[in-house]
């Protein structure tokens, strides 16, 4: 056992669970040629199957000026992998019946009721004429708890929003906070909360269920979420998933007596014809070690959840295990199915190959793409902004973490270091 981390799950070696040993040696060094062009800062990789882990390395610098090493049990900010681990917590509210997917907002935030739609979609204009007889109409129904899970909640967002639009609800819209430019680190005017009922004045985009925009319905998860239970998201999950899975590193916020394991935050540059990495986080001055510790966003804003790649895995284990991990359960295996099964049908993602659809809290490889892909249908995973990845592939009982810690990491060329991790994984089974 290493002296700096403890494994999250029992240890074997690859050929034990029918992987090469010979090909999964290659990923190292794979993932340190990325580290040697200065495209990544780090990075941790996990592989196990059955249950079992095969492969676990860190690899290169938490900070790039120290020089501190990247630790197997380093702390990273999730941003968007925030999202599975809302997923399994509206499941477990669905169990206790306390939710359906199916329910409208508006029957836990009654500002959602009797929404309007704006006139920019072929939908509408399809459904009541030319788009001059109105520019905002009643909406053919009401956003649910599935379509904000899902990303097609219709919810009004600054690209999607004309200029007539921005004039006529400039009170909800300041509120939003659309005259900051965007970034997933902006602190909401007020609360989250306040954030939400704003959003529910403005017009919707497009009909619920029609279109997929990315993000903006899980403000709202979060504050009914709130409602719901009488608890923040930080306690919920600390309740229901955190503790039962002994995810002991993992909260919204940091101790500071793990200031030395967290991660400096980068973010890709391109100047001078070169990219470079320039910190966009240092852990010292960071809101989630010093800030007000009131932020919980259920979508990953202001960093999200805080975790590590041991207690990521045994979060994924759980859910590649039907709902329960060494002995204790935390869904039922109906709930993950549901969980992991594509929500969003022939709706067009933009953000996805074809064959790729969205879940609860999940991307999902459905089949069905024009080219051969590795994954096996079924597939889930997904990925936060600041390089923080997963998979998990129920057929070939396989589950793999790829962690670092950039921001624009793949909009650097040649830097295709999640592919090749993927491929490398895939190609080391037997």
């Amino acid at each position: 056992m290493d002296n700096n981390s403890e494994w999250p799950l029992p240890r074997t070696e690859p050929g034990e669970v029918g992987i090469s040993s010979e090909r999964l040696a290659k990923l190292g060094p794979a993932m340190q040629r990325f580290i040697d062009q200065k495209q990544i800062p780090n990075v941790i990789t996990l592989v196990a199957r059955e249950g079992k882990i095969v492969h676990f390395e860190a690899q290169g610098y938490l900070d790039c000026t120290s020089k501190s090493p990247a630790l197997k049990n380093s702390i990273y900010r999730l941003y968007s992998d925030t999202k599975p681990i809302t997923g399994v917590a509206v499941m477990i509210l669905c169990e206790e019946g306390l939710l359906n997917l199916n329910d409208p907002v508006s029957r836990y935030i009654p500002a959602f009721k009797n929404p309007m739609v704006t006139m920019i979609s072929p939908v509408i204009r399809n459904r009541f004429g030319p788009p001059y007889m109105s520019l905002t109409i009643p909406a053919g129904r009401e956003i649910t708890i599935r379509d904000c899970l899902a990303n097609t909640s219709g919810l009004a967002t600054p690209r999607r929003s004309p200029y007539w639009l921005r004039l006529k609800y400039k009170e909800f819209i300041d509120e939003l906070g659309w005259d900051i430019p965007e970034s997933l680190d902006v602190p909401p005017r007020t609360s989250y909360s306040a954030m939400v009922e704003a959003n529910a004045m403005i017009p919707l985009s497009f009909e619920p269920g029609t279109e997929f925009v990315y993000h903006v319905g899980y403000s709202v998860i979060g504050v009914i979420i709130e409602k719901i239970t009488g608890k923040t998201l930080e306690d919920y999950f600390q309740e229901r998933i955190f503790k039962p899975l002994a995810m002991k590193d993992t909260s919204f916020y940091l101790d500071k007596k793990k200031l030395k394991r967290f991660t400096t935050c980068y973010e890709t540059s391109f100047n001078n014809s070169k990219w470079s990495l320039s910190v966009h986080d240092k852990p010292e001055t960071s809101e989630k070690v010093n800030g007000p510790k009131i932020y919980f966003s259920a979508g990953g804003d202001m960093g999200g959840v805080l975790s590590t790649a041991v207690d990521y895995a045994r979060l994924v284990q759980m859910l590649l295990n039907n709902g329960q991990l060494d002995g204790k359960r935390i869904l039922s295996r109906k709930s993950v199915e549901i969980m992991t099964s594509d929500h969003t049908g022939n709706i067009v993602i933009p953000m996805f190959e074809p064959g790729f659809g969205f879940g609860i809290g999940v991307g999902v490889y459905q089949g069905g793409s024009p080219l051969p892909v590795l994954r096996s249908p079924g597939t889930f995973g997904w990925g936060g902004s600041a390089g923080t990845t997963f998979f998990a592939d129920p057929k070939e009982k396989l589950l793999a973490l790829c962690f670092t810690q950039t921001f624009g990491g793949l909009a650097m060329s040649g830097n295709n270091y999640l592919g090749e991790f993927e491929r490398l994984v895939y190609e080391s089974l037997i």
